[in-house]
């Protein structure tokens, strides 16, 4: 019973947010900052690449009652595509279904290199902090999650949050970038073998980066007391972005007394998404809940005494 009741909660999730024209938010309407002519965005099979006009795709909650959080999703694909529809919609109509309001990140990728991507994400929590009361969201409850190298972009913005090259002169450089906080699927962190993918390195900071950008970009080196709450998830199945990557990232935030909860799955290659059939991988979108709950981003905020 229950499993068809998230059934029929997804599936009108998935008729409102898909269906009906979708809310679409330009990052940058005044104008991309080092925008450059690549051509048309391309779209195959449920993945964008060629981003050159980065924006926010509106899916929100499927429920009477939002509860105010809001998630920004990176989907992931090695900075080279990003899969859209999978790591992406898929992502936002569950979180739906928990009152949470979602909003796709669309953001530039190989064709930009960094600082693109970094400037996307931090300027999407800026957008939504300064906007929250349009959006009927709380602006101390705006996380990022990301799978891959969208996991790799979603940590950035919770170490790099103040770093200046994410800041690009605009009025919204005044409105703080933290992200409250991170939920990080089969993320991408480190830059430096043996745990880094380098398809994802090369594609961010290019063939030969100096060993500074190579340490900036390695975000288990980043963190700090002020990275904001984590979940990471990740399998042993992985072959394409060793579990190591989640495991250095939940030792640093624990070094500075972050508060991060790590689960590791057995079965579920990479890119699994919400696939069903990988055993207890499965179900990380109940351990996630579970986390979400016990941090208080479930509940509706309590209406002011009149």
């Amino acid at each position: 019973m229950k499993k068809l009741a998230l059934s029929m909660l997804l599936a009108m999730s998935l008729t409102t947010s898909v269906f009906a024209a979708p809310t679409v938010l330009p990052l940058w309407p005044e104008g991309v900052p080092g925008a450059k002519n690549i051509g048309p965005e391309k779209f195959d099979r449920g993945s964008v690449s060629n981003v050159s006009e980065p924006s926010l795709t509106l899916v929100g909650p499927a429920v009477d009652r939002p509860n105010g959080t809001a998630v920004i999703v990176a989907p992931g694909g090695g900075y080279v595509r990003e899969s859209f529809d999978r790591e992406g919609l898929q992502y936002a109509t569950w979180l739906s279904t928990l009152g949470v309001t979602t909003f796709v990140l669309k953001y530039r990728m190989q064709e930009f290199g960094h600082p693109a991507p970094l400037q996307d994400v931090l300027r999407a929590v800026r957008l939504l902090r300064a906007r929250a009361g349009e959006f009927g969201i709380d602006p101390n409850r705006i996380g990022v999650m990301g799978s891959s190298a969208g996991g790799h972009l979603a940590a950035t913005a919770g170490t790099l949050f103040d770093h200046p090259l994410g800041r690009t002169g605009a009025e919204l450089d005044k409105v703080s970038a933290r992200p409250d906080f991170l939920v990080l699927m089969y993320p991408v962190i480190a830059m430096e073998a043996p745990a880094a993918h380098m398809g994802s390195r090369k594609a961010l900071i290019g063939t030969s980066p100096s060993p500074e950008l190579v340490q900036l970009m390695s975000l288990e080196k980043q963190v700090t007391p002020k990275t904001p709450p984590t979940l990471l998830i990740h399998t042993q199945a992985d072959q394409a972005v060793p579990v190591e990557n989640s495991i250095l990232f939940y030792q640093a935030l624990t070094r500075n007394k972050v508060p991060a909860e790590m689960y590791l799955f057995e079965q579920g290659a990479h890119g699994m998404g919400m696939r069903d059939g990988l055993a207890n991988a499965s179900q990380w979108p109940r351990r996630a809940e579970e986390w979400l709950r016990a941090r208080g981003l479930l509940t509706a905020p309590t209406p002011p005494a009149k």
